[in-house]
């Protein structure tokens, strides 16, 4: 008889315990819906494209592009690669990157020189301020990359003067690109304190000088996330995933290549592209002149299901115009 009372009991306890919840005002929780981003490559017809034909499933687009000097540190405006997306009704919001790339590398110099200069750093800052509400930016995406530990006060000092004059300004967001896994010379709870949100760069496991390998394996990214999160927690983390690949050829620099070109260049090598059972990348065989390493659509699935899982719910594209197209039905929808 008392086995029966418990039996009874723990089959309607959860149900008298949700109602309560109810009453309370206090739903059963729900899985937060994926939010996307999208970075374009301004000079690349094929990412205007995908803004065009898919830009209203993204929460937001990154389309403009402002280059710090490299030997003044000042932003340079008007940029060289014009914003091709029109702010109108109907479009996701727009953004623009902050950047220290320049010709083929970062100039971690600029932000050095940025660092220690007030004055020339507030001229930055307000240029760039002034230029993002012009373009009606809703936010802006810091991205200064192979800064060193020693470079962090400076790196600090340069997001905070941005951020503040950006703020002042009506940009709502202000985040900062940073490696998967360099905690040193980018801790998140540090940066966290000057800007909005860390956009966590979960690809490149696998680089263009690096041996030929996948860019982005589920189990590297959990491990990298999971750094991550251990820091700040996922609230206010992006998490970057990648839409491209790298062709490596024997005695030279990969070079990155959309999923189009991966597929058209296997196919007139007379190769084919089959998944990795370890990683779940597409890629050729390995051994011949040359080795390609693709992201497509289900691997994407994959890494955004895990990383929602993590508590993750923001998510960014890089890049657009070099996706599997099949990934604007299975992911981003």
């Amino acid at each position: 008889m008392c086995r029966a009372f418990y039996r009874r009991l723990f089959r309607v306890l959860p149900l008298v315990l949700a109602a309560a919840g109810c009453l309370a005002g206090q739903p059963p929780a729900t899985p937060q819906r994926a939010e996307f981003w999208g970075f374009t490559g301004p000079w690349d017809a094929s990412s205007t494209r995908s803004v065009r034909d898919h830009g209203g499933q993204l929460s937001a687009v990154i389309t403009g592009w402002i280059t710090l000097d490299s030997t003044t540190g000042q932003p340079v405006i008007p940029s060289p690669y014009a914003d091709t997306v029109n702010p109108k009704n109907g479009t996701p919001d727009r953004m623009a990157i902050v950047t220290s790339w320049h010709n083929d590398r970062f100039h971690s110099a600029s932000i050095r020189r940025l660092g220690r200069d007030r004055e020339r750093l507030a001229r930055a800052a307000g240029a760039i301020a002034r230029h993002a509400q012009g373009m009606r930016y809703r936010g802006l995406v810091l991205d200064f990359e192979t800064l060193e530990a020693a470079d962090l006060p400076a790196l600090l000092r340069v997001a905070r003067a941005i951020s503040d004059s950006a703020h002042s300004h009506g940009v709502t967001t202000v985040s900062i690109a940073i490696p998967a896994t360099d905690t040193a010379a980018y801790p998140g709870r540090a940066l966290l304190g000057v800007v909005d949100a860390l956009v966590v760069m979960l690809y490149d496991q696998h680089w263009s000088t690096s041996e030929p390998g996948p860019i982005a394996e589920p189990d590297w990214v959990r491990r990298a996330l999971a750094l991550r999160l251990a820091e700040v927690g996922a609230g206010r983390l992006v998490a970057a995933l990648p839409t491209y690949g790298y062709r490596w050829r024997k005695g030279s620099a990969a070079e990155s290549i959309s999923f189009d070109q991966a597929t058209r260049m296997a196919r007139e090598s007379g190769l084919s592209l089959t998944r990795d059972a370890r990683t779940q990348f597409l890629r050729t065989p390995s051994g011949r002149s040359s080795e390609i390493w693709v992201s497509d659509a289900e691997l994407v699935a994959t890494l955004v299901t895990q990383s929602q899982a993590a508590g993750v719910h923001r998510f960014a594209i890089w890049r657009l115009g070099q996706e599997d197209p099949e990934i604007w039905r299975k992911v981003i929808r």
